[in-house]
């Protein structure tokens, strides 16, 4: 685990400590505040929480519905009325069981990673690391040591991208 003096933060980095669902949650609120567009990688050992980030995320973004773990069908599609009456839409993917990148192109992959205003969130990215585009920010999530009385606290390290830093996101503002 990182020690507070060993975190280095800026605009295109940082590195935060959810110590509870409530952070995680809190974290999830900031991310959907965030004007993100292109892919988000979600990178993390089994049981990390990258799917609770996730429906927090989406439920954050406005969704009301049941979040579904695309597991099984790669991907679940979701179409968010934004408070401006527009419709954001977000692409929740887990590549976890992913054979082949080419699997991806037989979906239309593709397709949404060009969608204008689309959000993609993408858990497993890296077993389709050649196939994809760049994403515009990474999220690793790493087990904590269990210092949290008795919970397991998890270490989440936010990158931008060049493509992130070029839509001038700043990641200094997010806070647990």
């Amino acid at each position: 685990m990182h020690t507070d003096e060993s975190i280095k933060d800026d605009k295109y980095s940082q590195t935060l400590i959810l110590n509870s669902e409530q952070d995680t949650q809190s974290l999830a609120q900031q991310l959907a505040d965030l004007p993100l567009t292109g892919s988000v990688w979600l990178a993390g050992d089994l049981g990390t929480g990258k799917t609770t980030l996730t429906r927090y995320w989406l439920q954050a973004l406005g969704h009301a519905g049941a979040v579904k773990s695309p597991t099984y069908t790669l991907v679940e599609p979701y179409s968010i009325q934004q408070s401006d009456g527009s419709i954001k839409p977000v692409y929740h993917a887990d590549l976890y069981r992913l054979q082949d990148p080419e699997e991806l192109s037989f979906i239309g992959f593709d397709e949404y990673l060009d969608e204008p205003n689309a959000l993609v969130i993408i858990e497993w990215a890296s077993r389709a690391d050649g196939y994809l585009p760049p994403p515009t920010l990474f999220i690793d999530m790493t087990q904590g040591d269990g210092d949290n009385h008795g919970k397991e606290s998890r270490l989440v390290e936010l990158r931008l991208s060049k493509a992130g830093q070029a839509l001038d996101l700043d990641l200094s503002t997010l806070k647990i």
